[in-house]
């Protein structure tokens, strides 16, 4: 005989998820404009809340003024210095079509520049030659540069699209710092788990995103605008969106900015210019380097538990997944990855009658 009441939960079951998943499409053509506006939510909740007693009673008020307050001090910055990038994606760009700009004979021009034993040793560990790993890096450096340029190349030709879901993010982020905290806490007794599990996920999430966004975005924009700086004072073309190169690599644990600088140090002091060369390397070790390590321990305030390692391989894997989100989608899933398992195991220690190895 047909349970009832399991066939009616069932049935609620298989709905709940078709229309959820319903929804995500939906919605799904402002998936970024959404999960930015729900980071910029948590990330300046404090200060809806600081504002907010100053102001008791006047939820619109304190949501309005933080809105105002991220958009002086964060998007317009961000528009104005996006706006300069697509110029200078645009410039290289058409370099890069016509031939102006080749990596192939940069590289070239270090090789030639170098003792002899060195060239010869550099030919050595090639597979025929040098020119063969000079054309692999060239392709590499030249794909990176026109993605680049072809993603802000993008975003100025679909403008009308990029301004819908601007205004939508703006919108939704001032219900969600007005509402955040009653939004939070529903969504937390809302989850499928105890309320102990619940509450771990949640506070991890809310300390990922914390983490990345006031770690790794504004460390990186800071390494990014004095890498930018300091190519700038010795005269590289397009400073600008070398800045932004690096400001995208310190992302990236072990690596960071130095992939961009030290090859542009190289090229300068192979081809003559020592002094331009030497201000490039004292400031990517000195200046560049440790913003890293002193900025990140102040912002971050504590520790993610995610591996060096582990943030690498999912902030590449989240940025080829969903684009520039991924700096914050990738490390996330890895968080709540490690922290799922480590609820699950600390469950199965407390079990009744389990043994230790």
């Amino acid at each position: 005989m047909i349970d009832r009441r399991r066939l009616e939960t069932g049935g609620f079951i298989t709905f709940l998820v078709a229309i959820t998943i319903a929804l995500c499409v939906v919605v799904s053509s402002f998936a970024a404009a959404l999960l930015w506006s729900a980071l910029a939510a948590i990330l300046f909740q404090s200060l809806y809340h600081w504002l907010l007693k100053r102001w008791p009673e006047r939820r619109n008020l304190a949501a309005a003024l933080t809105l105002l307050i991220i958009f002086v001090a964060v998007i317009v910055p961000t528009l104005f210095i996006g706006s300069l990038v697509i110029d200078q994606s645009a410039s290289v760009y058409a370099k890069l079509q016509s031939g102006q700009i080749n990596f192939g004979a940069y590289f070239q021009q270090i090789h030639d520049a170098l003792p002899n034993r060195i060239q010869g040793a550099l030919d050595k560990a090639g597979l025929n030659s040098f020119e063969q790993a000079q054309s692999r890096v060239s392709t590499i450096l030249g794909n990176s540069v026109r993605s680049i340029a072809g993603q802000a190349l993008s975003i100025g030709r679909n403008a009308a699209a990029f301004l819908l879901s601007f205004g939508v993010g703006l919108y939704v982020t001032f219900f969600l710092l007005r509402d955040g905290d009653k939004v939070g806490p529903a969504i937390r007794r809302s989850l499928p788990f105890e309320h102990s599990v619940a509450e771990k996920l949640v506070d991890k999430f809310v300390a990922v995103v914390r983490a990345t966004i006031k770690g790794s975005v504004i460390v990186g924009l800071v390494q990014g605008a004095l890498g930018g700086l300091t190519f700038w004072l010795v005269g590289v073309p397009a400073a600008l969106l070398w800045g932004l190169l690096m400001a995208l690599t310190s992302l990236l644990p072990a690596l960071g900015p130095a992939i961009v600088w030290v090859p542009v140090a190289v090229y300068l002091l192979a081809t003559g210019a020592i002094w331009q060369g030497v201000v490039v390397i004292v400031s990517g070790v000195v200046v560049i380097g440790l913003a890293d390590n002193i900025l990140r321990p102040i912002l971050v305030g504590r520790d993610t538990g995610i591996p060096d390692y582990v943030v690498l391989v999912t902030t590449l894997g989240g940025i080829e997944l969903v684009g520039l989100s991924g700096i914050v989608v990738g490390p996330l899933v890895a968080a709540l990855f490690l922290t799922a398992w480590q609820i699950l195991t600390e469950q199965r220690h407390a079990q009744p009658g389990h043994l230790e190895d």
